[in-house]
């Protein structure tokens, strides 16, 4: 049995200024003759540096995944969950104070992260407040339960105040808590 070699289709040299069609001799030849290879060396050198960098950013970020700790885990899930909060009150006014200013506003939790780590990334914890009663006035407690009651109602604030088993969130656990909330944010923004 004598196996056909097929021919080689004809293509046009990539080089701009030749652009002559021609048989190629190898596979994945570009170009017609060394001399245009040398005159599209520095658009292919270009593309080849950048194709390299954007290799070593690749590596570089997933290396930097490997080592990441669990804590910083944390962190970026928390800022997502507190953005989150943020835009979902926007228009509520300060939880504590009742107000509507210009200033900032942070993801002011009832029953704190430090004292209840298992309400952390609980909706119904967490509301918008004003940074002067969230960071000056630590929170601001009796305005906060006064009006989270008005908010949520009393048997919701009683399961607040009520015992909770302490919660250890895995890396797992944290990349999904980004994601929901990543994607309620999106959500709310209206992006697709």
């Amino acid at each position: 049995m004598v196996i056909e070699r097929k021919e080689p289709r004809p293509k046009k040299c990539k080089n701009p200024e030749c652009r002559a069609s021609f048989v190629p001799q190898r596979l994945g030849q570009a170009v017609c003759s060394p001399k245009c290879g040398l005159a599209i060396k520095d658009v292919n050198q270009a593309k080849a540096r950048k194709s390299l960098a954007e290799v070593g950013r690749k590596e570089l970020q997933a290396a930097k995944e490997r080592i990441k700790p669990r804590a910083q885990y944390m962190r970026e899930a928390q800022a997502v969950f507190n953005e989150w909060v943020r835009l979902r009150d926007a228009s509520a006014p300060c939880i504590s104070c009742g107000r509507h200013h210009d200033g900032k506003y942070d993801a002011g939790h009832y029953r704190t992260v430090g004292s209840n780590p298992a309400l952390r990334f609980e909706p119904l914890n967490c509301h918008k407040q004003c940074v002067p009663c969230n960071r000056h006035k630590s929170g601001d407690i009796v305005n906060y339960r006064i009006n989270l009651v008005a908010r949520i109602g009393v048997d919701r604030v009683d399961w607040l105040e009520g015992p909770h088993e302490a919660q250890r969130y895995t890396i797992e656990q944290l990349k999904e808590i980004k994601a929901q909330y990543r994607a309620k944010i999106r959500e709310l923004k209206g992006v697709a």
